[in-house]
């Protein structure tokens, strides 16, 4: 097997929150930086996650496009050898002129694949739709973006209607270059819980695999989802559909972040109010799990939940966001390096896993509150847009030992990050489950 490789990502979703339009590219300078491939290109990373976003390039009408930004910025990372794999949308819903709930979104999105891939038939990784679950649950569920859905209808009508899109996206595509792979990206993570919250313990994990589940063309009449989704208005002849004709990714990209894994308390006194939500029937706190001493047996982290990937669909994975906000620059270094060395321990159990992406490049703009207000909070990433040029990041350093190397060798890396110290708990030593 060959060595794990460190590739590169770049946030760059675009999306409605709140009646107006958030661009990531935009607000860490990224689309008006040329110089940024070649910094990414100078630590040795040979794959990159980038965006060719229906959003940006067809605003207005699929018949017009404009490809001046994106035919500059692939042609540079041909010229520096930098394979991208290219994401077409990014938590968003669509130009204006389409949404999650539009019944023919996914024929839309599969009409503009086809012009991308027309347009750059050299590039060989795609993904058409990033995180279709997440983003399903913040635009469907959560009611945090457009269409700003607050129930299981709009959920699940969104999640299909993503997941159709993936797959007619990656037909069309596949008619112009047919070896073209899929990289499906998933956030995924694990809810604990205290045992009067086990059967919504239960509900959110196994909701967490319906967007790989239905690619995979598992969801079918069997499956403990398939009749809650028909009840909802899903179309049965479209889960069968996917049945019929799925889609398996070639890659499963597993996005993790240490906020991932989530625990329910139902004694909410025992928590900051923020924390306290549920409906008026069952109040719960919901806290990162590394807030909460588990049971020696449960873990948390990205190695625990790609081995549960991997026992789940056998199929190649990869990591394709390890990223951490944090005031402390060190402490994403500790974070990159614990998901690595994961990594590089399954592969010794035989696990078929890539690579591990570095997330995010150059940072991300008010991720702390999921972009629904424009505080100005800046994430630096491997590299810090504060400065011009972007200044590297004591991640860079870690970036391209691991890039050229594999191996990164540094006292700050020996170091436990905060998430694996014991003054992390928001409710004392002791258990609570």
């Amino acid at each position: 097997m060959s060595r794990l490789e460190l590739w590169g990502g770049i946030e760059c979703t675009v999306l409605r929150a709140g009646g107006e339009w958030r661009d990531q590219l935009c607000e860490t300078g990224h689309h008006d930086r040329d110089t940024d491939l070649d910094l990414i290109a100078s630590l040795g990373i040979r794959h990159l996650r980038y965006p060719v976003l229906w959003e940006k390039v067809a605003p207005e009408d699929l018949r017009k496009p404009d490809w001046s930004w994106p035919d500059a910025r692939l042609a540079r990372l041909r010229e520096l050898g930098c394979e991208p794999i290219v994401g077409l949308v990014h938590h968003g819903s669509g130009p204006a002129y389409t949404s999650l709930l539009d019944p023919l979104f996914p024929e839309k999105l599969a009409d503009y694949a086809r012009q991308v891939a027309m347009r750059y038939p050299w590039v060989r990784d795609w993904t058409p739709v990033n995180e279709p679950l997440t983003t399903a649950r913040f635009s469907g569920l959560y009611g945090h973006w457009f269409p700003h859905g607050c129930d299981g209808r709009s959920f699940l009508t969104a999640l299909t209607n993503e997941c159709r899109a993936v797959n007619l996206a990656m037909r069309a595509i596949r008619e112009v270059r047919p070896d073209a792979r899929l990289i499906q990206t998933e956030d995924l993570g694990r809810v604990f819980s205290t045992p009067p919250l086990a059967a919504q313990a239960a509900h959110e994990n196994e909701r967490r695999w319906l967007s790989l589940d239905l690619l995979c063309g598992r969801v079918n009449s069997s499956h403990s989802w398939y009749d809650v989704m028909v009840s909802e208005g899903v179309p049965r002849e479209h889960l069968d559909q996917l049945v019929a004709e799925p889609c398996p990714p070639d890659i499963i990209g597993i996005n993790h972040y240490v906020t991932s894994d989530r625990y329910l308390d139902h004694r909410v006194e025992l928590y900051p109010p923020e924390t306290v939500g549920g409906g008026p029937e069952l109040r719960y706190a919901d806290v990162e799990a590394v807030r909460v001493p588990l049971p020696p047996h449960e873990h948390t982290g990205a190695e625990a939940r790609l081995r549960e990937a991997w026992e789940r669909y056998g199929l190649p994975m990869a990591v394709t966001e390890a990223h951490l906000g944090c005031r402390e620059p060190e402490e994403s270094v500790r974070w990159l390096m614990e998901v690595w060395d994961g990594a590089c321990r399954l592969r010794q159990e035989g696990v078929d896993l890539h690579a591990v992406t570095v997330w995010s490049m150059f940072g991300a703009m008010d991720w702390c509150s999921l972009l629904r207000r424009r505080d100005g909070n800046y994430e630096p990433g491997v590299f810090d847009v504060r400065h011009d040029p972007p200044r590297p990041t004591p991640l860079a350093e870690a970036v391209r030992a691991l890039a050229t190397t594999g191996r990164y060798l540094h006292p700050v890396a020996q170091e436990p990050g905060w998430w694996r110290r014991e003054d992390r708990y928001l409710v004392g030593q002791r258990r609570v489950a």
